[in-house]
């Protein structure tokens, strides 16, 4: 699996008692029938012909495993400490988060200070929807178990492994720091007005827009102990002075803006070649790739997923690939 299947496909599988990871349109999400999964809506994937934009009738199944003992759940925006507390001590968590809401924005600032957060894998992605219906609906998740759905909270899958096996995520980037200056940020927020750009107080949005960054196609780049983490550029705010970010920034973090990519697919096939693919479980690609590298149609390797409007991997990530995989 791990494709695009009709939702007569999908249904069969419920039916016949698999549990499943699905990813797809809201109306088709909404037709299928109650059984062991959970969702998201989104309406854009990388699947095995390259990127699509599948607006009805399909959803991207991803097979849990069938050896694993799983339990689904719903939490609440003020429940999300449960997550990891309730994951397994061997195994893993797929966690799906609506857009733009509370539990969205509380996951992405508070993840990461997690004690347990990166002993136990959570791995997972930002359900959304079709560009064209910004601000006429919301992104939703889904708890097939019961048959709802929610436009807040966190659905999640918790996954116990046997001990012969162990999850592991991967992080495919294909950004990595420029040589330029350096940006510190003194508070965790998804919203910056000034920052230090080398030490000196600067506005972001006027330095952004000064440095022709202000399409957002380049992230920032944090390094977090030699890992590197994006954070994006949703909008800037020339007037009210400040830039809205997909995910946060932390204090204490070194930043750069992100060298230029001159060819997304390009890039993201000379990282794939040869990438080792047994025992991948699941995999999602950032939508900020799949626009600015124009990857619809386009074939960049052989790991297939939703295109979300963000990435989990531990943490909320932006414009990454992230992987799951099972040895």
């Amino acid at each position: 699996m791990n494709r695009l299947m009709t939702l007569a496909e999908t249904a069969e599988l419920i039916r016949g008692g698999a549990h499943l990871s699905l990813a797809g349109p809201e109306s088709a999400l909404d037709a299928l029938p109650k059984g062991h999964w959970i969702a998201g809506t989104i309406p854009y994937f990388m699947d095995t012909a390259g990127g699509v934009v599948s607006t009805g009738g399909q959803v991207f199944v991803s097979p849990l495993p069938a050896q694993g003992q799983i339990t689904l759940a719903h939490y609440g925006a003020d429940q999300l400490k449960s997550i990891v507390g309730n994951g397994p001590d061997n195994g893993f968590t797929v966690a799906i988060v609506p857009a733009g809401s509370t539990a969205h924005n509380t996951f992405a600032a508070e993840a990461v200070n997690d004690a347990d957060a990166f002993l136990k894998p959570t791995v997972g992605w930002v359900a959304g929807i079709h560009l064209s219906d910004l601000g006429k609906a919301t992104p939703k998740v889904y708890l097939g178990s019961t048959g709802e759905k929610f436009d807040d909270g966190v659905v999640v899958a918790h996954v116990a492994l046997p001990e012969s096996q162990l999850a592991s995520i991967e992080i495919v980037n294909i950004f990595e720091p420029g040589d330029g200056d350096t940006l510190r940020f003194t508070d965790t927020s998804f919203e910056v007005g000034d920052c230090l750009v080398n030490g000196e107080k600067t506005n972001l949005a006027d330095y952004v827009q000064a440095k022709g960054l202000a399409d957002g196609k380049l992230p920032l780049v944090g390094d977090f102990g030699g890992a590197h983490i994006n954070a994006s550029i949703q909008s800037v705010d020339a007037a009210g002075r400040k830039v809205v970010l997909y995910a946060p920034v932390f204090t204490g973090v070194d930043y750069h803006f992100a060298r230029p990519v001159a060819d997304y697919g390009a890039s993201f096939r000379e990282r794939l070649a040869g990438y080792r693919t047994d025992g991948v479980q699941f995999s999602c690609n950032c939508i900020l790739n799949f626009l600015f590298g124009e990857l619809e149609g386009q074939h960049i390797g052989d790991l297939h997923g939703p295109v979300t409007f963000g990435e989990i991997g531990y943490q909320l990530l932006n414009q990454t690939l992230v992987v799951l995989r099972i040895d």
